[in-house]
């Protein structure tokens, strides 16, 4: 997906997100926070959602839609590999609602995050999935992706940064 392209489907498009579209992307993150068993973590608000994606732009976003009701989202960012020396894509996010699974929503949103990655010259994709998320598991590997089982994701919250902070002082 070029920067400036829309796929489409039929009646299906997968489109940059727009500042009109926080409303629709926070009460998606909230149903992806509901299935990860994560929603006690959520701190995220649609106004946080507005101002840093479309405000500061420290993400970008994708919705799909279909007949013009927006169905899924994928958020991702610019990483940078030390070892392949090229800047590369985080996907943050990429969520598709329950019953409009298995057709072909998910897989058009990562292909339109795989060819911004092959069109800005990334020498990587990345991004992180729950072990007993079978499905999404299974997604993935059929992309030809590998597992990087030899990694453990370390993670310090805004809490743990404050904490860390007041033992250094």
């Amino acid at each position: 997906m070029r920067d400036s392209t829309k796929i489409q489907m039929e009646e299906f498009t997968v489109r940059f997100a727009e500042e009109e579209d926080a409303s629709a992307i926070f009460e998606m993150v909230k149903e992806l926070a509901t299935y990860e068993n994560l929603l006690d973590q959520l701190e995220a608000t649609e106004q946080l959602i507005r101002q840093e994606l479309f405000q500061r732009k420290i993400a970008e976003a994708l919705i799909a839609e279909y007949q013009g009701e927006a169905v899924g989202y994928a958020i991702f960012f610019q990483s940078f590999s030390s070892f392949v020396g090229r800047r590369g894509i985080y996907i943050e996010d990429l969520y598709v609602k329950p019953e409009m699974r298995r057709k072909g929503f998910g897989k058009a949103l990562f292909s339109a995050i795989a060819e911004l990655a092959a069109a800005r010259n990334c020498g990587r994709l990345e991004w992180a999935c729950l072990d007993w998320n079978t499905p999404a598991i299974e997604f993935y590997k059929k992309t030809g992706a590998a597992a990087m089982d030899q990694w453990t994701i370390y993670r310090l919250t805004s809490k743990d940064l404050q904490a860390q902070l007041r033992s250094v002082v």
